[in-house]
């Protein structure tokens, strides 16, 4: 055998012996990108799902806040208009718009009921919130009207109002008053037995304690339909 074949038949045999160890190698490479695409995968998956959940949440009360809401009323101070334990969907566009109308049916933040929260994030910065207890009662009269309630009857800018929906008269009188700017005068429709801007405690509603208008009821069914 010459030197030439001799040292041909050497590097033949490191080759071989190197092979298997460059394999292994090569192996461990691609295994660890792809473990590293796997996490990377996993990351963007899981940052990703965060984002949605927050666009959703950001997306339904940017909703609640200026388009509609669905409210439970409770108590009977609108009857016979709305029920106990109905469902209405209230419509803020009216609202906010500033296009609020005599005789539209409206929620409302109750004076001096509200409850006030603090959420403490970190050492330096706090969030206050606050839980307003709603209720449910009908525009009568707006800023600058005067208003009074004369044997049962409404009278607005001394005019009797017709009201088909109060089936249960006031038995007291209210006397004539005239709301102020930024002032807004609301009633139950059982007017009997309604606690309303009339009580001392409640009085005539700034526009910022009007959150929308109850537009429909939801639910039940059989009730379905417009608030009038």
């Amino acid at each position: 055998m010459t030197n030439n074949e001799a040292e041909k038949n050497t590097q033949e045999q490191e080759t071989k012996m190197d092979t298997p160890d460059t394999q292994t190698e090569s192996m461990g490479q691609e295994n660890a990108q792809e473990e590293g695409k796997k996490k990377r995968t996993a990351k963007q998956e899981i940052l990703s799902w965060i984002g949605l959940l927050l666009a959703a949440v950001a997306i339904a009360t940017a909703v609640r806040a200026l388009l509609i809401e669905p409210i439970k009323v409770d108590g009977r101070s609108m009857l016979e208009t709305l029920q106990h334990g109905e469902i209405v969907l209230v419509t803020k566009p009216k609202m906010l718009l500033g296009k609020l109308e005599r005789g539209d049916v409206v929620i409302c933040r109750f004076p001096t009921r509200e409850k006030q929260y603090k959420l403490s994030i970190g050492a330096s910065l706090d969030i206050g919130l606050t839980n307003h207890t709603l209720f449910v009662k009908r525009l009568v009269a707006l800023p600058g009207d005067a208003v009074a309630i004369l044997g049962g009857v409404l009278y607005v800018n001394d005019q009797p109002v017709e009201e088909p929906y109060v089936t249960h008269v006031s038995r007291m009188d209210y006397p004539r008053r005239v709301l102020r700017d930024n002032e807004y005068m609301v009633m139950g429709d059982n007017r009997a037995n309604s606690h309303d801007s009339r009580s001392a405690d409640v009085g005539p509603l700034t526009k910022d304690m009007i959150v929308g208008k109850a537009s429909f009821v939801l639910f039940p069914f059989d009730r379905f339909g417009p608030v009038k």
